[in-house]
């Protein structure tokens, strides 16, 4: 009976085995590769693969994989597991999954070489590795894949050089490499071949020798080519300039030398993409160049003029004849201005009337007798005479000289709130005219600057363009400082995205061309002034609508000029009232951060910059596609924040994550826009340009002017 036994728990356990086998097996090839993958992760602390499970029949529902049924079976083509913090290696076995189409592991602590077995898998078009500890040399056999487009291996410990057979790569549209420690010369031949290639990131390596000329040849390039902390050096090719107009190049942090040519996008360049190469010179640096002229050797001496021995009359030289009748016509000329500006002011006094306008703000009547208040006359006259606090009197200075009225027309009229922020009280007023303006009240103030806040409210006013409100005049008294801006009548975006009562949500053209308006008004700010203007307060809320959806930067330099009158300026203040149609609302909460603000600028005394309003502009392409705030908290990381710990709002994560991951263009996009799918292209167009804008590094962000050049070339002008 015993043996018996024995016999009976044998075939029990023959069994059980039997059947253990035939589960193991149930699970598809693509399944058991990835379970390699598992078991190459010797540190899982998110559990992020503790669902892949040998005992499933495929892996399809496995998190981080994606499938589709190729001839009626489920195959694995996509593997994010990123920002997990898996410890580990990349296993051989990966290369077996021969519809791979996007590996994305980045974020992690990955470590070892990158399997050349890897690239058995001949559909990958992606690849993201970038933020691990993959030591190692790019494998030669890299561009056996036929489809590769992507490849973003940046921010590891990646050494060697960049192998000659990179040439064959001829799909590659991104190739990011930088933060590794790749050296030597990047050999000429490489980039002519790779016409698709659109972004290219070789910063923070070791690379040496010139910068290979033929690179100039990539003409498909758009954002920046950033080959900054390198150790480049001899002369920047002229072959640069024939890149496309709308590159921005980072050539910081170099040993480059010479003078940098002005040829093509070479000459669109600001003087950002050359610093820190001492041996640079030339515009648009600070550094001229040396004279070509060499000075005359030790000891040799100059030949002077031969004189002639016999004495001989001489007449006055020409040249110098020029010079005394110049002297004697621009006398003449000092004395009919003198004579001309004693006869005006003479007048001003005999008539009792300045021509500034000046009356004290709530005086009786009118300006003065002879009405002569025009804008600007008498304005740098009337500035040298007062003090720093601008004495007693109120004055009235209008910037643009073809907008005239009168101090008393501006306190009669009409006027309504329009709302209230930590920036004051903004008023719309109606001149006797019919024009409406909109007048911001300053308040009373402490500090009297005057001389200071003129001249800032003067360059503000010089700003002209159709996509930016205009400062047309400013009051400033003791007690009272005011700035007349255009009224814009349609309210701002903050107010047009949500939707107004009774309005619907606007439309993918519409919200397409405020893009367009809004970041030709940025660039104008940016580029096209003297000044080069930094904005600081980028928003939905502070860019103005018309009737027409026409879009216009409003409150730039706000702040300073509040600031210059003694007022204190809430950090979280919302601002977006200056010139446009708004409810009266109530200021932001002061313990409030400005959720647009770029990462770099959210500590407490970081200064704005122009990088940084590009953040902005950013997050507001975001939300402008998305139909989400930057305050938006995706469901996988809740969060009552803007931004996390690194100061990088949630949103702009949950995109990245949603593009690396292939998300379809349907959960990404704002439901009001689903049934305009048809700008598919438009719409992911414009995600590029926020991407590219709201890089974490501010010398990884295009110029605005760069940003507005391709907004206006999607979906035609």
């Amino acid at each position: 009976m015993e043996f018996y036994g024995f016999v009976w728990a044998l075939m029990i356990l023959g069994f059980w085995s039997s059947d253990r086998r035939s589960t193991c097996t149930a699970l598809t090839p693509d399944g058991l590769s990835l379970l390699t993958f598992k078991a190459a992760v010797s540190s899982d602390p998110a559990d992020a693969l503790s669902e892949w499970s040998e005992d499933d029949e495929d892996p399809c529902r496995w998190p981080g994989i994606s499938c589709a049924n190729i001839s009626g079976t489920p195959r694995v083509v996509g593997v994010a597991v990123s920002g997990k913090n898996l410890s580990g290696y990349i296993p051989s076995e990966l290369g077996t999954l021969l519809y791979l189409r996007r590996l994305n592991l980045h974020s992690n602590r990955l470590s070892g070489h990158i399997p050349s077995e890897l690239f058995n898998a001949t559909s990958l078009h992606s690849l993201f590795l970038y933020d691990n500890n993959l030591s190692g040399s790019i494998p030669p056999s890299l561009c056996d894949l036929p489809r590769l487009q992507n490849l973003d291996l940046s921010k590891n410990s990646i050494a060697g050089t960049i192998p000659l057979d990179l040439r064959h790569c001829r799909q590659l549209q991104r190739l990011l490499l930088a933060k590794n420690h790749l050296y030597g010369e990047i050999p000429a031949g490489i980039w002519p071949d790779m016409a698709s290639l659109s972004q290219l990131d070789l910063s923070s390596n070791q690379f040496n020798g010139s910068i290979p000329t033929d690179i100039g040849e990539l003409g498909s390039l758009s954002g920046t080519l950033n080959l900054s902390h390198n150790h480049f050096s001899g002369e920047i090719p002229s072959s640069l300039g024939r890149l496309p107009a709308d590159v921005s190049l980072d050539l910081r942090f170099n040993n480059l030398s010479g003078e940098i040519p002005q040829t093509g996008s070479l000459s669109n360049q600001g003087p950002t993409a050359f610093l820190n190469n001492p041996l640079l010179c030339g515009f648009p640096l600070q550094n001229p160049c040396q004279d070509d002229a060499a000075p005359a050797p030790p000891g040799r001496q100059i030949p002077s003029p031969t004189t002639d021995a016999t004495p001989e009359k001489r007449g006055l030289r020409p040249g110098l004849i020029i010079l005394i009748s110049i002297a004697d016509a621009v006398g003449v000329a000092l004395i009919g201005l003198i004579a001309v500006y004693v006869y005006w002011r003479v007048k001003d006094q005999d008539n009792a009337c300045s021509c500034t306008g000046r009356s004290k703000l709530g005086g009786e009547g009118k300006v003065g007798i002879c009405g002569c208040w025009r804008a600007g006359i008498g304005s740098e006259e009337e500035e040298s005479d007062k003090g720093e606090g601008g004495g007693g009197e109120g004055d009235l200075v209008a910037i643009d000289k073809g907008f005239v009225f009168e101090l008393d027309e501006l306190l009669r009229a009409s006027a309504y709130v329009l709302g209230k922020s930590g920036l004051g009280i903004v008023y719309k007023v109606v001149l006797g005219n019919g024009i409406p303006v909109a007048v911001r009240r300053l308040g009373e103030g402490g500090a009297q600057r005057y001389k200071e806040f003129s001249a800032e409210a003067q360059a503000i006013g010089r700003v002209k363009h159709p996509n930016i409100v205009r400062l047309r005049a400013y009051y400033w008294a003791n007690d009272e400082k005011l700035l007349i801006t255009d009224f814009i009548s349609n309210g701002n975006l903050a107010t047009a995205l949500r939707g107004r009562a009774g309005q619907a949500s606007l439309s993918w053209t519409l919200r397409l061309k405020i893009m367009k308006g809004a970041a030709r008004g940025l660039a104008h700010l940016h580029e096209c002034n003297p000044r080069k203007f930094v904005h600081g307060d980028v928003k939905p809320s502070n860019i103005l609508l018309d009737v027409d959806y026409n879009a216009y930067i409003s409150d730039f330099g706000l702040i300073r000029l509040i600031s210059i009158a003694g007022n204190e300026v809430s950090s979280s203040s919302s601002g977006g009232f200056m010139g446009g149609a708004l409810p009266v609302t109530k200021p932001a909460p002061l313990d409030r951060p400005n959720p647009y603000r770029a990462p770099e600028a959210r500590s407490p005394n970081a200064r704005p910059s122009q990088k940084s309003d590009i953040y902005s502009f950013g997050l507001v392409l975001f939300e402008m596609v998305t139909g989400k705030s930057p305050e938006f908290s995706s469901p996988s990381t809740p969060s009552t924040s803007s931004a996390g710990v690194d100061g990088i709002p949630e949103l702009v994560r949950w995109v990245r994550r949603c593009f690396d991951e292939a998300k379809p263009l349907s959960e990404i996009l704002d439901p009001v826009l689903l049934r305009e799918l048809h700008a598919k292209k438009e719409v992911l167009g414009v995600f590029h340009v926020a991407l590219s804008c709201t890089e974490t590094d501010p010398e990884a962000r295009p110029r605005m002017k760069t940003v507005s050049e391709i907004l206006d070339r999607i979906g035609g002008a």
